[in-house]
């Protein structure tokens, strides 16, 4: 993380897949990225918008065998960035929420940034897993992707699909939820002093 700054840059580099990422939370949700998976750029891009965190991601990735391999370790790789972003956490709101609807589909997130990762995700209809979105990103790929970051971003996350049919929508609201409400919560609050927590620590 840069001087009196929130803006971060790391690389992760596996046999399976070369990344690496530029976040700034401070931004105004502009981004560049290039993962090989075009619905996943979708949500990345969504995710960047709605949460106001300028993000730039290139990843390269075995995705001749599956795209799990790109999504999860960029999951792994957002959170860690995101991690050190947040830096000591001073002055934080800690705590989002979001109601977010994407026409016949809703998702509720709720985001605590408390240093405990902790990941409830429910509602998504039976066989929503099994479904090829864009012809390459499995419905099983958006659990995938918030169970990595979370635990590396040390976030507290409840993620719940309230209504959805179209498997485009249900993916698209769930990340559009988890954007705002941590949007909410990364943000500074001009009233917080210090850490919020009364442990002093997050």
């Amino acid at each position: 993380m840069t001087a009196a700054t929130r803006t971060v840059s790391l690389e992760r580099s596996t046999s399976e897949s070369q990344i690496s990422l530029t976040l700034d939370l401070d931004g105004t949700g502009k981004s560049e990225i290039q993962t090989g998976v075009p619905f996943f750029d979708h949500m990345l891009t969504a995710f960047a918008r709605h949460s106001l965190t300028d993000l730039t991601v290139r990843a390269q990735g075995d995705t001749h065998i599956d795209v799990h391999h790109t999504v999860e370790d960029t999951g792994i790789l957002l959170g860690q960035a995101l991690l050190e972003a947040l830096g000591d956490k001073r002055g934080i709101s800690r705590y989002g929420d979001a109601f977010v609807p994407l026409d016949e589909a809703l998702a509720q997130a709720v985001v605590d940034i408390s240093g405990r990762p902790y990941l409830v995700h429910s509602g998504e209809p039976e066989g929503f897993e099994y479904h090829l979105i864009g012809g390459h990103f499995t419905g099983s790929m958006v659990r995938h992707f918030f169970e990595a970051l979370t635990l590396n971003a040390r976030l507290t996350v409840h993620l719940r699909l309230v209504e959805g049919r179209d498997p485009h929508h249900i993916a698209e609201a769930e990340f559009k939820a988890f954007a705002r409400a941590f949007r909410q919560a990364k943000a500074l609050d001009p009233l917080v002093t210090g850490v919020p927590s009364t442990k002093g620590a997050l």
